[in-house]
């Protein structure tokens, strides 16, 4: 199978976030399966974070698919369907998106930076 392509035309660094995303567009990530993914966000920008959740709703649509993400992310946390564990001090426990504390942590900085910033230097 030839090499995905970017928007640009060229063929994405192997490394690169546009080759991870092309991986599950492509037949890698086809058929049944458990998937394991640890932190699939990580350099990331937040557009490719958003094409990461485009390709994982993608790849799950077909039956026999499952996925098990790792995240920090609030934006791959809200792939619609998933259930959402939180670990936590006193273990791991099933949460609405919402009430994640990474989402309410981005709120509140995205809110008033600087509540944030002035304890940093």
């Amino acid at each position: 199978m030839p090499p995905s392509r970017t928007t640009s035309g060229r063929s994405p660094s192997p490394r690169s976030p546009e080759s991870f995303i092309a991986m599950l567009r492509t037949r890698r990530f086809a058929g049944d399966g458990f998937f394991v993914m640890d932190e699939p966000e990580a350099g990331l920008s937040f557009t490719a974070q958003l094409a990461l959740v485009g390709a994982l709703i993608e790849a799950l649509s077909e039956p026999g698919r499952q996925v098990l993400i790792a995240t920090h992310s609030p934006v791959v946390a809200s792939l619609p369907g998933a259930t959402i564990l939180q670990l936590d001090d006193t273990g791991i426990h099933e949460v609405a998106w919402d009430d994640l504390d990474v989402v309410d942590h981005y709120r509140r900085f995205l809110d008033g930076p600087g509540r944030y910033l002035r304890h940093l230097g």
